[in-house]
Order: C-alpha cells, then sequence, then structure tokens
C-alpha cells in the first residue's frame, strides 16, 4: 500500500474532531436555503430526524472500514473487484472527490465575492485558498489532525456564542403550522440534509481505519463526531427559520451569513457576521482538504507511486479550473443541489458502500 504518512497515525479524538468539521462544512450556510425551499417551516423537523437517521450510514461505513483495516478505499476495490475493475472504479472515485472539492472551492468564491470581497476577481480567491489547501495536503494528516484539534474549542466556543447572540430574536410563531407541508417534503428534505452530511462521509474510508490508532475508539469517535456535527447543523436551521422564517430563509443562498447580521447586543455589539464567516472556514477548509486528500492519495495509490505529494500541485491547478466551470450561475447551482446532487450521492455514499460490504461479506464466507 502507498505510504501516506512519515510512519504515524492520527489519533481517535483528532479524527473525531476531523468528522465534525467535515459533517458541517458547506452544510452551515448552503443546506438551510434549499431545506426551507422543500419543506418551508417544517426544515427543522426533518434536520431532526435526519440527526438520528445519520448514525445509520456511519454504521455502513464503519462495517465497511472493518472489512480490511488496514486498506484504504482504493485497496478495498482492487481487493474486491479484481485488479482492472477496481482501479477504473478507484479513478472513478478519484474523480468524484476532486470535483466535489471544486464544487466546495466554487462556494468559497461566491461567497467572498457575493458578500465581503465583490471587487475581487473569484480567479484569485479561489487560487488563493487552493494554495492553502495544497500547502496543508503536502504537509500530511498528522499535521491537519493536529491543526483542527487546535482549533476545535474556539470553533465551539464561537458557535455558541453565535446560537446565544440571535437567541433573543427567536419567533417561534415562525416554526408554525406544524407538517403543514406534508410528509414528502419532509422526507425530501430529510434526504437533501444527508446527502450533504452523512453521506459524503465515504471520503472517509480513505483514511479509516487504516491511519487511524486504537480502532475501538476511532470507530466511537466516527459516530460521536458525525452526531455533533449533525446536531449543530440541526440547532443551525432551526435558528434560521425561529429568526428568519422560511421564506426569507429559501430566498437566500446563504441565509446563514444573514442571520448573523441581525446580532445586536446592548446597541454596541452589532455586525459580527464574521463569526459566521470564521466558523465557516474552519469546517469548509477541512472539508475540501479531506476532498482533495482523497483524490490525491487515491490516485496515488491507483498508479501504484512511491509519494502522493507529486500529484497535488497539478491536481490544485485542475481543481482551481474546475471551480470556475463547474456550476455556470447561482441558477444552476440551485438546480444542481436539489434535482442532481442526491441521485449523485445516493450511488457514491450509499450503494457503492452497499456494494463493497455485500462483496466483503460474500468473500468471507466463501473462506468460511
Amino acid at each position: 500500500m502507498t505510504k501516506m504518512l512519515e510512519g504515524g497515525k492520527i489519533g481517535a479524538r483528532q479524527f473525531g474532531i476531523l468528522i465534525v468539521y467535515y459533517t458541517i462544512g458547506t452544510t452551515i450556510l448552503i443546506i438551510p436555503s434549499g431545506m426551507a425551499a422543500v419543506s418551508k417551516q417544517d426544515a427543522w423537523i426533518a434536520a431532526f430526524i435526519a440527526t438520528g437517521i445519520g448514525l445509520s450510514t456511519v454504521w455502513l461505513y464503519n462495517a465497511v472500514g472493518n472489512l480490511f483495516p488496514r486498506m484504504t478505499l482504493i485497496g478495498m476495490n482492487e481487493q474486491l473487484f479484481g485488479k482492472w475493475l477496481g482501479k477504473t472504479v478507484s479513478l472513478l472515485f478519484v474523480a468524484w472527490s476532486l470535483t466535489a472539492a471544486a464544487q466546495v472551492l466554487y462556494y468559497i468564491g461566491d461567497f467572498m465575492t457575493t458578500h465581503i470581497m465583490p471587487e475581487t476577481p473569484i480567479q484569485s480567491l479561489n487560487i488563493m485558498f487552493m494554495i492553502i489547501v495544497v500547502m496543508g495536503v503536502r504537509l500530511g494528516l498528522e499535521p491537519l489532525a493536529r491543526t483542527a484539534e487546535l482549533f476545535f474549542p474556539w470553533f465551539l466556543l464561537l458557535f455558541i456564542v453565535f446560537i446565544l447572540a440571535i437567541s433573543p430574536q427567536f419567533k417561534f410563531e415562525n416554526i408554525q403550522p406544524l407538517f403543514e407541508t406534508g410528509v414528502k417534503p419532509i422526507i425530501r428534505s430529510t434526504l437533501f440534509f444527508l446527502s450533504f452530511t452523512s453521506m459524503t462521509l465515504i471520503v472517509c474510508l480513505m483514511l479509516f481505519p487504516a491511519y487511524v490508532s486504537k480502532p475501538r475508539q476511532a470507530r466511537k469517535a466516527f459516530y460521536v463526531g458525525n452526531f455533533v456535527g449533525l446536531l449543530m447543523m440541526f440547532i443551525v436551521i432551526a435558528t434560521n427559520i425561529l429568526v428568519l422564517g422560511a421564506d426569507q430563509t429559501a430566498g437566500t443562498i446563504y441565509p446563514s451569513y444573514q442571520l448573523a447580521k441581525k446580532i445586536s447586543l446592548a446597541t454596541f455589539i452589532q455586525r459580527v457576521e464574521a463569526i459566521m464567516a470564521f466558523l465557516w472556514f474552519i469546517t469548509i477548509y477541512f472539508k475540501i482538504t479531506m476532498y482533495f486528500y482523497a483524490a490525491v492519495l487515491g490516485l496515488a495509490q491507483t498508479l501504484k507511486l512511491k509519494d502522493y505529494r507529486a500529484l497535488t500541485l497539478p491536481l490544485g491547478m485542475i481543481a482551481v479550473v474546475l471551480s470556475l466551470v463547474v456550476y455556470p450561475n447561482t441558477a444552476y447551482l440551485k438546480k444542481w443541489n436539489m434535482e442532481i446532487w442526491l441521485p449523485d450521492i445516493l450511488i457514491v455514499g450509499l450503494l457503492y458502500p452497499l456494494l463493497l460490504l455485500g462483496l466483503g461479506k460474500l468473500r468471507n464466507h466463501g473462506k468460511g
């Protein structure tokens, strides 16, 4: 198996923190709008349901990881599908991960040019952010995990401060009447929520359990990290509905940022939307880095390279170019998220690991 780190592994706690960041990622600013558009004021109910269902996805990934504990997803592909079909599946996964990284990179540039630096070309912002991502991936997983652990207390503190600061503006009439939209929109919103939070965790099989110490604790950290991330997202969605209302939440691409603009404490603490932006930049950095890491490491292992670092710069350049063309405009972005993304992630994040698990069980049964 291709060497990834300089003889080390990350701890279970660090892995759990990475899962929290990854679960939240782009979701913190984007998903409230899509959910409110589908299930209106019942979006918080869908998020509550999804918080429980999401853990079953983690069970699936834990089960797949346990098939071959010393292998990444790339090694499992060749072990279960055979050499050439396995390499083909691995290359498709690499392409999907790289495209997902480019999509996340687009969100960064679009958000910055829309709300913070409107006169700056999106190309410049995407290039600068991607340079930081490439630097992080080249340093390896251990430094990334330590950095995530260092930021986590401040991340939690800012999140709590943000919720407490906006709580005086809660309007509980905004969530009434309950279940007005019916069952189908709530089910659709639940799937939409899971598609951005739990189903994308398939990427984590590129480092779990092969590069996480103490597998039993790591499996528990997988559950805890995902649950904490899902719970925080439930709080964010409920807060958006309670303060902005369903219509305003649905009509804005980044409603959580608009939410932060409403914070005003004692008439002198105002316009603290930088809190939300900072929260987002922390989580989105680790999400895009894990996507990109999976693509780089996956390609290196598929091609049997001795060092994955040689691929970081060329794949980083490709990711920047993809980020500029992946979404032609905002209308296409919304259509993609609502109509195309869900079947895409159902194939990659649900059917694919189910197939791996089924083949693994048959293989083990055949040996028995």
